[in-house]
């Protein structure tokens, strides 16, 4: 406390207090004065203190302040670390004062006395060099009357404080007591308090930078009342602890102190864990292996001391092995009918899946145990894989733990850290199953397909005796080090795509498609689900607007662009806070939405459908594509022109498998020209031209082929494309037509787009044959092997 530390100094012993000095200040308010900035102490008036001084310019300033009997404007920096201090670096509130000696001391340092008078405020600086030179501003202070009776009070028990802590701290000599008892100018005692006791640098501050002297006094009182119970509570640890001390080893002496200080915060922490440790091991229906490496390191944490560097990883792992669910399980519901009411009323459509799932679940109910491959749904992006996890949970009757794995690249998330290292923790498999209290929940890895690799490991190698039920039931854990048996949990992952899912990995999983919604599904998952959940979100009642089914079609068709349906979820909310406005405002509108009411809400369309364009030209061909987020219906587009011949130029923006299928229909036409009626001599007097409108949009696939053969034999033939006709298929180099997918999607566009005859390979028959009537109403198919009784049925 006394003694302090200067920037420039170590100042060691007691400072005296000045007498009444009346030599009124040579200086005013707005005077210009030398500016000596302190480390780590600060100055009060009517204290005189030493202040050892090392900087250049400081004892510069010193020495010239001292030979012209001068005055100098003393304050405290912010930051002892810093050698130039400018205005920033120091507090603004100091102490004008006078310098009553400077001491050359025998080691070659210089201590100057300093006697602070009045209190002031620096205004600016007017120089830095040869040292900081400042305008001042002298502030007052109030004063109490001397019938204060509440002030003599305060005052008398600060002293008392003072000369109990200056007793108890054991590091004041005790003449700081004879010299606070003698001072009998209040002023002057608040201030000698102030500046010698081990305040904050912060505290002594804003006490000196208060202008009441009462408030000043009551602060410190709080202040010094705060460090007299520190210093209670200190020598009463000290006390406790001395009575256990072995005299021999002050290390166990410090234990001692630790552990008397643990006590008074709240008692043995440590002895009432390993306590409650030991009852929860008695509920564990854990095998005889299990429960001896508990006890075994439950013993080695009673023997590890509390504050050794390993009793924190000691106490995780202990923890960690009794809170775990060994052999705990929920009891399973195979109710196959209430499965399929659950997994019907959170999903719409996905009937393969469904009853996948379905059976996956009759095999379990049959057979008892899970030894059956896990299941992996893959698909784009929002169709509702994650929830059918959910689904199949709440329909079992068990836990459900989602973790996500995007983005993992550390093989240690997966089997945890070794307890070598401090921090140590178990890896996500574990964690997971200690929230959920189950050893059999239904556990869905989503995003398996995001998994990335470095340095640290190869998270989906790790992954592999995770999802092997051959393996899993002794599943190894590095922090945990016991086998741990996963047989039973029903693990669920997914995947956007499997291209990035390594083969072993794959060979592991049952994997299902869930492909994404077509129109028709879309419309009736946003009249069943996602118009009730917008309307209780933005807390609309349902007769304040209405939707048909046309609306929402027209919404599905024309706002959004999708596989799954959370952007038509957000379209929905965009919409439904349009209408929460115009309610709020109380404005007056129709409850049954039009089409030109989403115009109004939604702005114009933001996607376009193509529609038959009719069979006026020669040489244009409808054809069926699939995209990611639906059919859609593409023209082919082909053109003869006079020139060299031989020349076939392709655009569009077509991908190489593409431009293969036209080279491959232009070589078959010129194979066989005569079956078709077509004039070699066309061929070798007129080049070919074939177009795919919509040039931004990349093209591939092989689907179109049959469509580009048409095309072609229609330009060279000069005979029309049948009305309303669209076609998708393969061909090869002899005239065969092969199956292609998507399917369910390309008839749905063709629908959509007016189209009422389709064209189709024979063995994509078993392919309309599992779709629904309801989506096949209107439209007749034409299967056929081969191109030749495609041309038939194709041109007129």
């Amino acid at each position: 406390m006394f003694g302090e530390e200067t920037g420039d100094v170590q100042s060691d012993f007691i400072p005296l207090m000045s007498d009444e000095d009346s030599t009124p200040l040579a200086c005013q308010s707005g005077d210009v004065m030398p500016v000596l900035p302190l480390r780590n102490m600060v100055l009060y008036p009517q204290v005189v203190m030493p202040v050892s001084v090392g900087r250049k310019k400081s004892l510069k300033l010193i020495r010239e302040v001292y030979n012209n009997s001068g005055e100098l404007f003393v304050t405290t920096q912010r930051d002892a670390r810093v050698e130039e201090p400018t205005l920033t670096d120091l507090y603004p509130i100091g102490t004008i004062a006078r310098i009553i000696r400077i001491l050359e001391m025998p080691d070659g340092s210089t201590t100057v006395i300093l006697q602070g008078k009045q209190r002031a405020k620096i205004l600016q600086v007017n120089a830095l060099d040869p040292y900081m030179m400042a305008s001042v501003d002298l502030l007052t202070e109030s004063f109490p009357k001397d019938d204060d009776r509440v002030f003599i009070a305060l005052l008398e028990a600060i002293k008392e404080l003072a000369v109990k802590i200056i007793k108890n701290s054991g590091s004041m000599p005790e003449e700081a007591s004879f010299a606070i008892r003698n001072i009998e100018q209040p002023s002057s005692l608040i201030n000698f308090i102030c500046a010698n006791f081990g305040l904050k640098l912060t505290e002594k501050e804003r006490l000196l930078e208060l202008d009441d002297m009462k408030e000043r006094g009551y602060q410190l009182l709080d202040v010094l009342t705060k460090e007299s119970q520190l210093l209670e509570i200190k020598a009463s640890i000290q006390s406790k602890a001395r009575l256990d001390m072995d005299q021999q080893q002050r290390e166990y002496y410090l234990q001692q102190q630790m552990k008397t200080i643990q006590e008074e915060l709240g008692g043995g922490g440590a002895e009432q864990e390993i306590s409650s440790f030991r009852e929860k091991a008695k509920t564990k229906k854990w095998d005889v292996k299990t429960a001896e490496i508990f006890q075994k390191e439950l013993a080695k944490l009673e023997r590890t001391h509390p504050h050794a560097p390993d009793y924190s990883v000691q106490l995780n792992y202990v923890e960690t092995l009794v809170n775990l669910p060994w052999n705990d399980y929920t009891n399973d519901n195979f109710d196959l009918k209430k499965a399929q009411k659950v997994l019907d009323r959170d999903h719409f459509g996905l009937d393969k899946v469904k009853e996948r799932i379905i059976e996956h679940l009759a095999v379990l109910k049959l057979k008892g145990d899970l030894k059956a491959p896990i299941i992996c749904l893959y698909g784009p992006p929002g169709v509702g894989k994650t929830s059918l996890g959910k689904s199949i949970a709440e329909t079992l009757g068990r836990k459900y733990i989602r973790m996500s794995l995007g983005g993992l690249h550390d093989e240690s998330e997966i089997r945890g850290h070794r307890r070598t290292y401090i921090g140590a923790m178990p890896g996500r498999i574990i964690q997971n199953l200690n929230k959920a209290g189950s050893s059999n929940p239904v556990f869905v890895l989503d995003e398996i397909d995001k998994v990335s690799s470095d340095f640290k490991g190869d998270p989906a190698s790790a992954l592999l005796e995770v999802l092997d039920p051959e393996q899993n039931n002794a599943f190894h854990d590095n922090f945990l080090d016991v086998d741990y048996d996963l047989s039973k949990v029903l693990f669920i992952a997914t995947a956007n795509t499997l291209s990035s899912v390594s083969q072993p990995l794959l060979d592991r999983m049952e994997l299902i498609e869930v492909t994404g919604y077509i129109a028709e599904e879309k419309v009736e998952i946003a009249m069943r689900h996602l118009i009730p959940k917008q309307l209780a979100a933005h807390g609309i009642d349902k007769s304040r607007i209405k939707f048909s089914k046309s609306v929402v079609r027209h919404l599905v068709d024309n706002y959004t662009r999708e596989s799954g349906v959370r952007e038509l979820d957000r379209v929905i909310a965009k919409l439904m806070r349009k209408v929460a406005r115009k309610i709020a405002s109380d404005e007056v509108f129709e409850p049954a939405l039009t089409i030109e009411d989403l115009k109004v809400y939604l702005g114009a369309p933001r996607y376009m459908h193509d529609f038959y364009q009719g069979n006026d030209y020669y040489g244009v061909v409808t054809g069926l594509a699939w995209t990611s987020v639906g059919g859609e219906i593409l023209y082919i587009e082909s053109s003869l022109s006079k020139g060299k011949g031989g020349k076939l130029t392709l655009t569009g923006n077509l991908g190489e498998v593409m431009k293969e299928s036209a080279m491959l229909a232009l070589e078959y036409l010129k194979a066989h020209a005569d079956l078709f009626g077509i004039d070699e001599v066309m061929f070798e007097d007129y080049n070919v031209h074939i177009h795919v409108p919509e040039g931004a949009i990349p093209k591939d696939g092989p689907s179109a082929g049959i469509t580009m053969l048409t095309a072609l034999a229609s330009a060279f033939t000069k005979r029309k494309v049948r009305k309303n006709l669209a076609m998708t298929g393969e061909i090869t180099l002899r005239g065969k037509l092969l199956p292609v997918g998507g399917i369910k999607e390309k008839i749905l566009a063709a629908k959509r787009a007016g189209i009422t005859d389709i064209i189709l390979c024979e063995d994509n028959r078993k392919d309309i044959e599992e779709i629904s009537d309801i989506y096949l109403k209107g439209l007749h198919f034409h299967f056929v092997k081969d191109v030749r009784e495609a041309l038939k049925e194709a041109l007129l």
